[in-house]
């Protein structure tokens, strides 16, 4: 879990990327893993952290957010033409711009002596079919649902659809 402090108080919304907030930093004992690499269990690059996303109420990260490696990007490209030609890829389409995802704080585990993130539980062929957004126009909670069953398809349907107050109350948002 990276914990954050707060240095005055700001009440607008509850989802924000750390540096949109001039009033929270990264605590002093956590590692600012923004710019680090993030890799996959077999250590094949995902991308690079671009931002936290912080739950304000919480006052901690919840999202890793992700640039996605340019060769990720590539292989869910040639995934879509072999799609089309099969005639079922709506599913797999990215709009130009979508180059980011979120990864919950929880999923992954951060070794402050390399500078890389590693996701254990998340295979690369599930990030590189996962959605992606564009950050000039952020996400909304469907795509924080639609990402976990992504990465967790087994998980209960209910446990997605929890309200706000219970959504990031799981282990997914449980950082070490």
């Amino acid at each position: 879990m990276i914990k954050l402090r707060k240095n005055m108080g700001n009440k607008d919304k509850n989802l924000y990327r750390l540096d949109e907030l001039t009033d929270y930093k990264v605590a002093s004992n956590y590692s600012d893993v923004r710019g680090w690499k993030i890799v996959d269990a077999d250590n094949r690059t995902i991308g690079k952290i671009d931002n936290l996303w912080v739950n304000k109420d919480m006052q901690r990260v919840v999202y890793l957010d992700v640039k996605v490696d340019k060769v990720l990007i590539d292989d869910s490209r040639n995934e879509v033409h072999d799609a089309i030609a099969h005639d079922n890829g709506r599913e797999f389409i990215y709009k130009e711009g979508d180059s980011h995802l979120i990864i919950p704080i929880g999923s992954v585990n951060i070794n402050k002596d390399t500078k890389i993130v590693m996701a254990n539980s998340i295979s690369y062929e599930t990030f590189r079919k996962t959605g992606r957004y564009d950050i000039q126009h952020n996400f909304d909670r469907n795509y924080e649902r639609s990402v976990l069953k992504s990465y967790y398809p087994d998980e209960v349907q209910a446990t997605f659809d929890s309200n706000d107050d219970d959504f990031y109350n799981r282990r997914e948002f449980d950082g070490h």
